[in-house]
């Protein structure tokens, strides 16, 4: 795909997201970013997209909903002109004993890290058949890719992000007639969770087998690769470090 130009939906605009469009900017992509409460972080986000020259937006978006992810992707494409990539990174990730999950800690990440995700692209496709064709990139993780649960405490968020793989490879079957390319990443030790402590830093590095976190410019990185390929559909790619090797 030929980015220069083209305009990109990012749910999750924190952190990994931030970088993601910083990089497309660069490109020549022009970026919405949606946010439910980091509204900080994703104006100082959009500031950059600017300044590289290219149109950034941001839109709140409260992706539980339903009808939220549906405006959203309208908003997007209204306000553009155009929609040729959705990237779904919004996620809810909580450690919770499983005697303790409620009906609610389930909905919280399924609806989010899943639902929404089907939701958004079902909402995208449309816009990208208008172009001619389009980019769906999903986020599962690493665990999931690996297909098996390996801690305890995380059962919905294996269960979406698992959810998240059969679901790019279904989209993918569905829409390669529409010129339509979807694919997932499964991201490992990127960027360490706000609270880590020194000894579990150094054990992740030590866990993985090229010894060091990745770094948001390593999804970056991924995010580009699948946008320049045009013959890569249906897959999830690990950008871990090896670490599931091991």
């Amino acid at each position: 795909m030929d980015l220069q130009n083209k305009v990109a939906l990012i749910t999750g605009a924190k952190r990994i997201g931030s970088v993601v469009a910083d990089e497309l900017a660069k490109r020549g992509v022009g970026v919405a970013l949606s946010y439910v409460r980091s509204r900080q972080e994703a104006e100082l986000t959009v500031a950059r997209v600017r300044a590289s020259g290219v149109r950034g937006e941001l839109f709140a978006a409260d992706l539980t909903s339903p009808d939220a992810c549906r405006f959203l992707v309208s908003r997007t494409a209204e306000t553009f002109g155009r929609l040729d990539i959705l990237i779904h990174m919004a996620s809810v990730y909580t450690a919770r004993p499983f005697d303790d999950l409620t009906d609610a800690d389930w909905s919280a990440v399924v609806d989010v890290d899943l639902r929404a995700a089907f939701l958004c692209a079902q909402a995208a496709v449309p816009h990208m058949r208008t172009q001619g064709g389009g980019r769906i990139i999903n986020f599962s993780d690493w665990v999931a890719k690996s297909g098996r649960p390996r801690y305890r405490g995380f059962l919905p968020s294996y269960v979406a992000k698992s959810g998240v793989i059969a679901l790019t490879e279904a989209l993918a079957l569905e829409l390669a007639a529409d010129n339509i390319l979807v694919n997932a990443i499964a991201p490992g030790p990127i960027v360490a969770p706000v609270g880590t402590s020194d000894d579990d830093y150094r054990a992740v590095e030590e866990a993985t087998p090229l010894g060091h976190w990745g770094g948001e410019v390593e999804i970056a990185r991924a995010v580009l690769a699948l946008l320049d390929n045009d013959f890569i559909t249906g897959e999830t790619i690990r950008v871990d470090g090896g670490r599931h090797l091991r």
